[in-house]
C-alpha cells in the first residue's frame, strides 16, 4: 500500500510540473510579457489558485486514466 501511495504521489507530481513548464515555457514565448519581465514574475503569474486546481484535477485525472489502462492490459 505504501509502495503504490508513493507512486501515486511520484506520478501526480510529475504530472503537476508538466504542467507548471509549459505555462512558464508560455509566459515566455507566446505571451511575450515574459521577456519584458523576470522569471520571478513569470512564476508569480502562472502560480495562481485557479492554475492550482487545474494542474492538480488534471493530475488526477490522468493517474486515473493511466491506472485504468495499466491494470486493464
Amino acid at each position: 500500500m505504501r509502495k503504490s501511495a508513493f507512486r501515486a504521489l511520484v506520478e501526480i507530481g510529475f504530472i503537476v510540473f508538466l504542467f507548471y513548464a509549459n505555462l512558464l515555457m508560455g509566459e515566455f514565448t507566446h505571451s511575450g510579457a515574459g521577456r519584458n519581465h523576470s522569471l520571478t514574475w513569470a512564476i508569480r503569474d502562472a502560480i495562481t489558485g485557479t492554475n492550482i486546481i487545474i494542474g492538480l484535477t488534471a493530475a488526477l485525472l490522468g493517474y486515473i486514466l493511466f491506472e485504468f489502462l495499466r491494470h486493464r492490459s
